[in-house]
């Protein structure tokens, strides 16, 4: 594990790989999972002031299912969480052609429409957050066949996942974690951690 602040990383956030292959995968992980994706207290209330803004952007029968559920969703494991349509795709998925579902709240963020790109455990994906013991804990968690072809092209690629995943956690730490990330992986490299 790697110590940054009062958070703990996962030595696997830097040393595997990853890189989404939208065109394998069809994001997929806006359709399977437990429940919905899990969302801070202060998403919730985003959520609530930015709706009306990416409302445009959703499927119209998605639309009827936030009507009937609400913005957001309490599941007894994971508190606040998107809702999704019988357990499956999430109230916020676009399919778009080609079958590949695209968050509707990060399109109209793209578009310059909202100021909420989409839910931090979206974007930190396939980072899983978690406290245990007054920590911050991220573990690198890749679904095994959903994201067989993205751990493919990271290899292929060479691109370690905090690499891949560098807004997302710049977005949520700032720009000195994710430089600590770098200095992880050099060290790494190097063989000064092992």
């Amino acid at each position: 594990m790697i110590a940054i602040g009062e958070v703990l990383v996962s030595d696997e956030v830097v040393t595997e790989h990853f890189v989404c292959d939208l065109e394998k995968c069809k994001g997929g992980c806006c359709v399977e999972g437990d429940c919905g994706a899990p969302l801070t207290n202060s998403e919730v209330a985003i959520l609530q002031e930015e709706y009306n803004n990416f409302l445009p952007y959703l499927n119209p029968q998605f639309v009827r299912e936030i009507d009937k559920q609400g913005i957001y969703v309490q599941d007894a494991k994971h508190g606040n969480v998107t809702p999704t349509i019988n357990g499956g795709i999430c109230v916020y998925g676009l399919i778009e052609p080609g079958g590949v579902v695209m968050c509707g709240i990060e399109k109209a963020w793209r578009e310059g429409k909202t100021t909420f790109r989409k839910p931090i455990s979206c974007h930190l994906y396939p980072i899983r957050v978690a406290n245990s013991g007054g920590w911050e804990m991220l573990n690198y968690e890749p679904r095994k066949e959903l994201c067989r072809a993205a751990c493919k092209l990271g290899n292929r690629l060479k691109i370690p996942v905090y690499r891949f995943l560098k807004d997302a956690l710049i977005r949520q730490y700032g720009d000195e974690f994710y430089e600590a990330l770098e200095a992880a992986e050099i060290a790494f490299r190097k063989g000064e951690i092992s």
